[in-house]
């Protein structure tokens, strides 16, 4: 019988829904001045903006338009950034508490500085890290209370292991 080897995901999971599969996976950073965000993502980690969607109605008292959407990429991924109003709150005091960015680089400490000359916080000093894995990690807060690790490309640690 051909069914003999397959897995039933159903007892697996405990779920006998259908399978779903997931396109894409895009962090969305939700923020009272999600212009000024833009701004620092792109000076301080190069992030391109790739697409904008505005809210088509601008309150009078706004100097800015409200930013339904803005889709930044930095490298192979991207992550969106809203602007907050009554339909999407922020969700932790205005901070981005319990939620860390990691990026990759080559060269850890030019990308903290980077970070640090376009408005982000030192939170602690670049360390080295012990292991296979091993290399050069900083951590910044940037002014809207995310924390985002700077590390060693995950190919370099590839190349270690190998």
């Amino acid at each position: 019988m051909a069914q003999e080897g397959a897995v039933n995901t159903e007892q697996i999971n405990g779920d006998s829904s259908k399978a779903v599969t997931f396109i894409s996976f895009k962090p969305q950073l939700v923020l009272p001045k999600a212009e000024e965000a833009i701004k620092f993502y792109k000076a301080a980690f190069g992030a391109e903006e790739i697409s904008r969607v505005n809210h088509p109605k601008r309150k009078a008292e706004q100097d800015l338009p409200l930013i339904i959407c803005a889709d930044l990429k930095i490298g192979t991924s991207s992550f969106l950034v809203c602007d907050q109003t009554d339909d999407l709150p922020l969700t932790v005091d205005g901070a981005g508490s319990g939620f860390i960015l990691k990026l990759e680089t080559e060269d850890v400490v030019a990308a903290v500085e980077k970070a640090l000359e376009a408005g982000a916080v030192a939170d602690g000093e670049v360390t080295e890290v012990e292991g296979p894995c091993g290399g050069l990690l900083g951590k910044v807060k940037d002014p809207f209370g995310f924390v985002w690790v700077i590390a060693l490309a995950s190919n370099k640690c590839s190349e270690t292991e190998a």
